[in-house]
């Protein structure tokens, strides 16, 4: 294990592999990798681009990336697909859209299955950024999957959060709708060239200016994740709205440009900490959360939780009740010790 945390260090993209793998699959080497290359976090800038499907997202990492490869940069791609409900399996097809960076040593792709999770990342997606900063990484970059309205697990993952809009998707009114929209730091109309990409630009700039001056939050289990002013002249960060068209390489020079000024802005303002405490709060509350409920059901009584279903469907007891039950049938014992 010292051996490979070693090569993972160094760069070695057969260890790093390795790493993931193990972090995918939850096992133990896992998790006693992920304890080691810890401390050695913190150096990446974490981009999340995410958006409805269709906008051209891997297109758009593909033409991001060969961008900073051009300035010396090295990026790690984190790429979510979506994993059937019925099937159990995912087409991983993300990798398809960025064979311009096979073979680029400076370059690290992973695709991911959602596994069942919502929220448009896998439950693995910040382990993996974790092992993928640790090997030295300069831009990590998560595409999420193709994300809905309320999807936005990206918010409390990246640094800098890029949401990817495209024309023929919805009219205005779709546009201006609550949700993803509301975490973006960068807001992008990709397929610029396409008909109806001038509407769509306008609807979302309509948008901004109907937002600016207003703190923008992001809530997180009924808490404030972020609190940012719109308004320039306060000192906080304008949202950029701008074009381009990944396939033909337009505006991604800008784009890369935008994404670097957002992040100097993060430095001096003193937001980066800010955003890195609440996203560490959120990642060990939910680590809690499913270390509680592992231990739980393990201290349960054999049988107890089927027993309690089997009531639940006879309507001889509410799911409140139920859950009161379950948790005095644990016996008080030491729930999530393990």
């Amino acid at each position: 294990m010292t051996e490979l945390i070693e090569r993972v260090l160094s760069g070695d993209r057969r260890a790093l592999a390795r790493v993931i793998t193990w972090i995918e699959n939850d096992e133990p080497q896992g998790r006693q990798a992920l304890a080691t290359l810890y401390p050695h976090t913190g150096n990446a800038h974490i981009v999340g681009i995410t958006g409805a499907p269709g906008t051209g997202k891997s297109t758009l990492v593909n033409a991001l990336a060969k961008s900073w490869r051009r300035l010396g940069q090295t990026v790690g791609v984190v790429a979510v697909d979506p994993t059937s409900p019925f099937t159990g399996g995912a087409v991983l097809g993300d990798r398809v859209r960025m064979r311009d960076l096979a073979g680029d040593p400076g370059v690290f792709i992973r695709s991911m299955a959602t596994r069942g999770k919502l929220g448009g990342l896998a439950w693995a997606t910040a382990d993996v950024v974790k092992a993928l900063d640790a090997a030295g990484f300069d831009i990590i970059v998560v595409e999420t999957v193709g994300a809905g309205q309320s999807e936005v697990d990206i918010a409390r993952t990246a640094h800098t959060t890029v949401v990817v809009e495209a024309p023929g998707l919805g009219d205005e009114v779709q546009a201006l709708k609550a949700g993803l929209l509301e975490v973006a730091d960068i807001l992008v109309v990709n397929k610029s060239d396409r008909p109806g990409a001038e509407g769509t630009f306008r609807a979302l700039r309509a948008m901004l200016d109907l937002g600016r001056g207003t703190p923008r939050t992001v809530m997180h289990h009924g808490r404030v994740m972020r609190i940012e002013s719109a308004e320039p002249d306060s000192g906080g960060w304008e949202i950029p709205l701008l074009k381009t068209s990944a396939l033909n390489y337009e505006g991604i020079d800008e784009l890369a440009g935008a994404i670097a000024d957002h992040r100097r802005y993060l430095h001096e303002t003193g937001t980066l900490d800010s955003r890195e405490r609440m996203r560490v709060e959120a990642e060990l509350i939910g680590r809690l959360r499913d270390a509680l409920l592992d231990g739980l059901m393990q201290n349960l009584p054999p049988g107890a939780f089927d027993e309690m279903i089997e009531k639940l469907m006879a309507r001889r007891i509410d799911p409140f009740a139920a859950v009161r039950e379950l948790v005095d049938g644990a016996g008080g014992r030491r729930i999530g010790a393990d």
